[in-house]
């Protein structure tokens, strides 16, 4: 049987070392249903689609240009509408990428500051989820509404070295929770009290999150940084580096409400462990800075983009730290690293496209290497001693930061090396360890339905 299983699986290899691309040119299309399931933000349905120009194939297996269109509808008011466009060809020997994304979100994940500083209740979660108690998900939510646009160029110095400059703007309106929307559907004894507040509630009153920025703002900022690319293909490649450093600045000149000024820096690194794109691993490590003290807490859970894609954020869910809950790690300073290693067990052509099916299994992390500022603000006097005392007691209930890990598996269906589907479990290393103080601090886990590689 292993004889059996091991010849299967170098025949698999080969079948997909010999199988020759089709070199594909003029429009192609890539639609695709978007489909999950939140509790508090109820089903998610909406579509997908992805059109790619090859024009006369001369840069397969990249496009000259790409379109990417979205938009999603959750049955308890929240709604996502992206669109995105990136051009190679249009300007000579400059790449545009420009992109709006909108995000109405009345159920936004808020776990506070710092990490494991910040404590995480999922007893009281669990209960709420199996019916001993009101769902007490709310409590780590807030109502948000952000819009981000941008426009990027890119252009080349040397052979693989590459500069880039562009304009970002965005617009981010926070507050409580809608209790309506929250308890929509809700049975009586689970609905989520008028007299509890929420974890965003007491921030705001503790001052950990000052009167200037706990409503959101307006951000106007110019973003400048350095590539070094030497990666033999854009959306799945198995050799080479992709390296960037950026520096955000967003001076109240410029427009922005609450000014900033951050850093960034990634690099990833392809290595081809079976040639022909059949084994690959490829690890990513990135670090997000804050110059000073201060940047509004509304714009931290974000790793820096510039080129193709927008600003990914979250610091946990798909696009960042997959298995842990969307904002977990939330500090002026982040460090975060992925490690991958990716098979592509079947490679083959069907109605003129080609296409391979992969298979992955990862590791990913994160940690806040400078947190915010966690001590009271307000006046003292003797009327605000409650809300000292509770501050006391919260922070009393957390631990030392350090790097929240998970690992996990996935698939994925590949067609043409850019329009790529993606099914992925991860779990937190966290959810394995009863005993630490740490344990569920980072959730139970995540599957995730969506597009391309992290990186």
């Amino acid at each position: 049987m292993k004889k059996t299983l091991i010849a299967a699986v170098c025949l698999l290899c080969a079948f997909g070392a010999k199988a020759q691309d089709i070199v594909k040119t003029g429009l192609n299309f890539g639609p695709l249903p978007a489909i999950a399931y939140d509790a508090d933000k109820g089903f998610q349905y909406g579509a997908i689609l992805q059109v790619f120009d090859y024009g006369d194939g001369h840069n397969y297996p990249n496009y000259d240009s790409k379109l990417y269109l979205e938009a999603s509808f959750f049955t308890k008011g929240s709604k996502l509408f992206t669109v995105m466009y990136d051009n190679k060809e249009l300007i000579p020997g400059v790449r545009w990428s420009s992109a709006v994304v909108t995000s109405l979100d009345r159920a936004y994940d808020f776990y506070g500051f710092n990490g494991y500083e910040s404590y995480y209740d999922y007893s009281k979660v669990a209960d709420g989820k199996s019916g001993a108690s009101f769902l007490y998900t709310p409590f780590y939510r807030i109502d948000r509404t952000s819009v981000l646009a941008k426009t990027d160029f890119t252009g080349k110095i040397l052979d693989n070295l590459y500069w880039e400059a562009g304009y970002h703007a965005s617009f981010f309106k926070v507050g409580s929770i809608n209790r309506e929307s929250i308890n929509k559907g809700k049975k009586e004894g689970q609905a989520y009290p008028d007299a509890m507040s929420t974890l965003y509630d007491d921030y705001v009153g503790w001052g950990l999150i000052g009167a200037s920025e706990a409503n959101g703002g307006f951000t106007s900022s110019v973003r400048f940084g350095l590539m070094y690319d030497s990666r033999d293909k854009e959306g799945a490649p198995s050799r080479g580096i992709w390296a960037e450093t950026h520096f955000t600045a967003a001076p109240k000149w410029l427009g922005t409400k609450n000014e900033f000024f951050r850093y960034s820096a990634t690099f990833r690194h392809y290595v081809p462990i079976i040639s022909n794109d059949v084994l690959t691993f490829a690890y990513r490590l990135n670090y997000e800075g804050t110059v000073g003290n201060y940047a509004p807490f509304y714009v931290l859970p974000y790793i820096t983009v510039m080129g193709e894609n927008s600003d990914k954020e979250g610091f946990g869910g798909y696009r960042t730290v997959r298995g842990i809950m969307r904002s977990r790690v939330m500090g002026l300073d982040t460090f975060t690293y992925t490690a991958e290693m990716r098979w592509r067990f079947l490679k083959f052509q069907a109605f003129n496209q080609n296409i391979a099916l992969g298979l992955s299994a990862f590791s990913d992390g994160s940690t806040v290497t400078k947190g915010r500022k966690m001590s009271y603000s307000g006046s003292h006097s003797s009327d605000e001693l409650d809300k000292i005392k509770a501050l006391i007691q919260y922070k009393s209930l957390g631990s030392k930061e350090t790097m929240h890990v998970t690992f996990g598996a996935g698939f994925r269906f590949i067609m043409n090396e850019n329009f790529i589907v993606a099914l992925e479990y991860g779990s937190p290393l966290t959810h394995w360890i009863k005993n630490s103080p740490r344990y569920n601090q980072d959730g139970n886990g995540a599957f995730y339905i969506n597009i391309g590689y992290l990186f």
